[in-house]
């Protein structure tokens, strides 16, 4: 009679979640990190334009993205401290890190948007340079980069959700940088020369045997 192995077949289940896992992480990091190096730049860009009436005619004027708002940027580099953050705490910790990155996202976006028809900042301009407190800018008109400036909030908003979804995948921070509760293994002394007195003393104060038995 033929023996009959009764040794399992290897199971792939874990490759699953195995895989979600990096690519999920492969697609928040590049989602996250895109995302605010883009709303960084956007908000140094030229935002909106104008004109202002002074006693030679028309004087033109321009606002960047940080002259209309500077949540963008702000939450930007919240978001991009999150994404970091996340690989350093886990359970409880990662998901309230990652719901801070998903809300900076979320807040760039909207102060993105907001400030894509905001004329502030361009009727103080307008008003410091006519001597008029009540001067308003005249011929405005936005560019796109608040617009992009919003495409880089969506993208960080993207990192955040993935980190709340599929975040419990993702590896932590190696625990060699962390104190673990085991003891540390002891290390073995030598054994003590018979030849030499002064180890023979070292053994027995260290509550060893001297002679090995």
């Amino acid at each position: 009679m033929e023996g009959v192995t009764a040794v399992p077949s290897p199971r792939s289940e874990p490759a699953g979640p195995s895989r979600t896992g990096r690519t999920s992480l492969a697609a928040a990091l590049l989602s996250g990190a895109l995302g605010a190096a883009v709303a960084l730049l956007a908000t140094r860009q030229e935002w909106s334009e104008g004109t202002a009436t002074v006693a030679g005619g028309a004087f033109p004027l321009t606002a960047k993205g940080s002259d209309v708002t500077g949540v963008p940027a702000a939450l930007a580099v919240v978001g991009l401290a999150a994404l970091v953050a996340v690989f350093a705490v886990r359970r409880a910790g990662r998901l309230a890190v990652s719901a801070v990155l998903a809300l900076s996202g979320a807040g760039t976006v909207a102060a993105a948007l907001l400030g894509a028809s905001d004329s502030t900042a361009l009727d103080e301009k307008a008003a410091q340079a006519s001597g008029d407190a009540s001067a308003t800018v005249g011929a405005l008109s936005h560019t796109a980069w608040p617009y992009v400036a919003a495409v880089g909030g969506l993208l960080l908003l993207v990192a955040g959700l993935l980190a709340l979804r599929y975040g419990r995948l993702w590896p932590a921070m190696s625990g060699r940088y962390e104190r673990g509760g085991a003891p540390r293994p002891r290390r073995t002394a030598a054994p003590a020369d018979p030849d030499r007195p002064e180890e023979l003393w070292k053994a027995l104060d260290r509550g060893e045997d001297p002679t090995g038995a």
